[in-house]
C-alpha cells in the first residue's frame, strides 16, 4: 500500500489544558457572580426571616418562616395593618437578647393619637379596625399618646402575649427592615400577609 503524502500533524495537548482551564475559569466565574447576586438581594431586596414566638399569634406561629420585601418602602409610606420586620429597640427587654430581628403589626402612624379604654383601641378617636386576625385581650393598656414624625406604635396580633410598643416605645422608621409579604413555610400554611 502506498503512503500518503500528507502527514498528520502533531497533538498539541497545550491546546486541550488551555480549554479546560478556560471552562474552570468560566463556572467560577458564574458561580462568583451567582453568589454576589445572591447576596445583593439577601442585603437589598428580599430575605426571610424565622418566627421564633408566639406574640404574633393567630397571623403567623412560632417555626413560620416568612418573606419580606425589603424596597417595599423606598417609595411609599409604611401604613396601619403591615407586618413588618424591623431591628429590636435596645430598650426592649422582654424576649431573648439574641434575638436581633422583631416581627409586629402597625397600628398606628406618624401623627397619629393612640390610646384604649379595656380592650379598646382607639386611634385618632375612633376604634381600630382591625381587619387581621388577632386576640383582642389586651392585658397591658395604651396610654394616650401622639405619635412621633417618623415613628410607628407597633403590636403583636397576640395582644396579651406580645411585647410591643406598650412596652418599650414607638418605633423609628430607620429600624424598618422591611414588609413581610408571604409565608413560605410551613407548606401547608403558605399565604400572603
Amino acid at each position: 500500500m502506498p503512503e500518503s503524502s500528507e502527514s498528520t500533524p502533531p497533538v498539541d495537548y497545550r491546546d486541550h489544558e488551555r480549554s479546560t482551564a478556560w471552562w474552570v475559569l468560566e463556572w467560577v466565574c458564574v458561580i462568583g457572580v451567582a453568589l454576589l447576586l445572591a447576596l445583593g438581594v439577601r442585603a437589598y431586596v428580599i430575605q426571610t426571616f424565622y418566627i421564633p414566638s408566639g406574640s404574633m399569634e393567630p397571623t403567623l406561629n412560632v417555626g413560620d418562616r416568612i418573606l419580606v420585601f425589603k424596597l417595599a418602602y423606598r417609595f411609599t409610606s409604611p401604613a396601619i395593618g403591615d407586618v413588618v420586620v424591623f431591628k429590636a429597640p435596645p430598650s426592649e427587654h422582654c424576649g431573648d437578647p439574641a434575638v436581633t430581628d422583631l416581627v409586629k403589626r402597625i397600628v398606628a402612624a406618624p401623627g397619629d393619637t393612640i390610646w384604649s379604654n379595656g380592650n379598646i383601641i382607639y386611634v385618632n378617636g375612633r376604634p381600630l379596625r382591625q381587619n387581621w386576625p388577632h386576640y383582642t385581650l389586651l392585658l397591658n393598656p395604651i396610654t394616650k399618646q401622639k405619635i412621633a414624625p417618623n415613628h410607628y406604635f407597633m403590636m403583636g396580633d397576640n395582644h396579651p402575649a406580645s411585647c410591643d410598643s406598650r412596652d418599650w416605645g414607638t418605633l423609628p422608621r430607620s429600624d424598618i427592615i422591611g414588609k413581610v409579604v408571604l409565608r413560605i413555610w410551613p407548606l401547608s400554611q403558605f399565604s400572603t400577609i
